[in-house]
């Protein structure tokens, strides 16, 4: 069973142990189309694990500091001489 999966039931567990013991069928019909309306409502939520966003920021992170570093690169390539002998040449 995976975790919404048990998620799902633990919601139900609770919403069952507040109605009344005494509503029989209907209980278990309310518990059945609770179960689907929060099944498919988590579905639609395209939910990741908290292991998978740590991994996710963790990429962000690098990429934020490779682009920082290729900015900086870039910009000293801009400062940099524009001799004869410079790899970047002007197009005046």
């Amino acid at each position: 069973m995976n975790r919404q999966e048990n998620l799902v039931n633990r919601i139900l567990e609770l919403v069952q142990e507040r109605l009344p013991q005494d509503i029989g069928e209907l209980g278990q019909d309310l518990r059945h189309n609770l179960g689907a309306v929060i099944r498919e409502s988590l579905a639609r939520m395209d939910l990741v694990t908290r292991e998978e966003f740590d991994v996710q920021t963790k990429v962000l992170a690098r990429t934020r500091a490779r682009l920082e570093d290729l900015e900086k690169q870039v910009s000293a390539l801009e400062q940099g001489p524009s001799g004869p002998n410079s790899p970047v040449k002007n197009a005046d």
